[in-house]
């Protein structure tokens, strides 16, 4: 939470999280016009009114079972690795704050640490094929074990691999939910979901703890899982499926698109292709990825991978001893999501190995 946010503050956005109606827009012209929570609470209901404002969103604000909901989370966040991430808070993830309708508040069981490191969207269809599965598996193996979060939305098929696939490499995943935190849905994955915040990872919603299953939120919840994200891999996807909204939340907010081919006689391939020629990048090996990602920092270099293995600074600087990715951006100059693509590329090659949460030099 922010730091500085006192706990009636903190009660007073609960409350208003808490209101019908009130979306993430709407909670911000409030806290704008009337500079805070507990003031725009206090204010009448017609300059609510004033503010376009329905009165669904006014008239409950003062109902005891608002004041309840809000002491629901209040005793919630006694409950050790739960957390509330405000948008105003020095820790929100920097790139979902960028969105015009980033979340007030997200609830955070696990790390939420994780959200600020940067991160990489799987998505794909439910009713995937065993080779969909598995290439998703192997994708988020080899980008997790390189240092990048993988960031799905705890779905059956392709977003369980790609969780599954993360936790194999031992790296860190983020799941986002489209119900509450205490009604996780699908059943099938609260043994996965416990994994993921058991091994560092996180499971995160910006929906009332108690929210039950709601078509309507799926869709939403996309919008964060692209909008964490440095980019968007999509797996697997029928023309149907709702992965392409979130490939299309992706290209809408800036961040990169790229979708994996298949076979045309495959119905789970044909997203994918929509996505190719709509401009998405096509994907068959994890270099693909990281080419694109190289647009994010402003002087990448050329990453060299030939049989004589040329000298390369973070190798060096792991020969000396054993280092994190954020040890490593820092004393190499370089910004850190630079500094995980190399890292990826000189895994790939064997160079390098991600050892309980730090970088190690492999030698040839």
């Amino acid at each position: 939470m922010t730091p500085d946010l006192s706990p009636a503050e903190c009660e007073a956005r609960l409350r208003l999280h808490a209101l019908p109606e009130l979306g993430p827009r709407r909670f911000r012209r409030l806290l704008e016009a009337f500079g805070s929570a507990s003031a725009a609470l206090s204010a009448p209901a017609a300059t609510w009114r004033s503010l376009g404002l329905p009165a669904a969103c006014a008239e409950p604000r003062r109902d005891a079972a608002i004041r309840e909901q809000a002491a629901e989370v209040l005793r919630w966040l006694e409950v050790p690795n739960h957390h509330l991430v405000m948008w105003d808070a020095p820790d929100y993830p920097a790139l979902l704050g960028e969105l015009d309708d980033a979340p007030p508040l997200l609830f955070v069981a696990g790390e939420p640490a994780l959200l600020e490191r940067p991160q990489l969207a799987m998505v794909g269809c439910r009713k995937a094929s065993k080779p969909g599965l598995d290439t998703a598996r192997a994708f988020a193996r080899s980008l997790a074990g390189g240092g990048f979060v993988i960031t799905s939305g705890l779905a059956l098929g392709i977003d369980g691999a790609a969780h599954e696939g993360a936790l194999e490499a031992g790296g860190g995943t983020v799941a986002v939910l489209g119900t509450g935190l205490e009604q996780l849905y699908p059943r099938r994955h609260i043994g996965l979901a416990q994994r993921i915040v058991e091994q560092g990872g996180a499971v995160i919603s910006e929906l009332p703890l108690n929210c039950a299953p709601q078509a309507s939120n799926f869709p939403r919840r996309n919008r964060i899982i692209s909008g964490l994200s440095l980019g968007t891999l999509v797996v697997e996807a029928s023309p149907s499926s709702g992965s392409l909204i979130t490939a299309r939340l992706a290209a809408e907010q800036g961040r990169e698109v790229y979708a994996i081919p298949g076979s045309i006689h495959h119905p789970g391939a044909r997203g994918c292709h929509e996505l190719i020629r709509q401009g998405a990048t096509l994907v068959e090996t994890v270099e693909h990825i990281l080419e694109g990602l190289r647009g994010w920092t402003q002087s990448a270099p050329a990453v060299q991978t030939t049989p004589t293995l040329p000298a390369h600074p973070l190798v060096e600087l792991l020969r000396a001893a054993p280092q994190s990715s954020e040890q490593l951006a820092l004393r190499s100059g370089l910004e850190l999501p630079q500094v995980l693509v190399e890292l990826t590329e000189l895994e790939l090659d064997g160079r390098v190995a991600c050892e309980a949460g730090v970088w190690v030099h492999r030698a040839p």
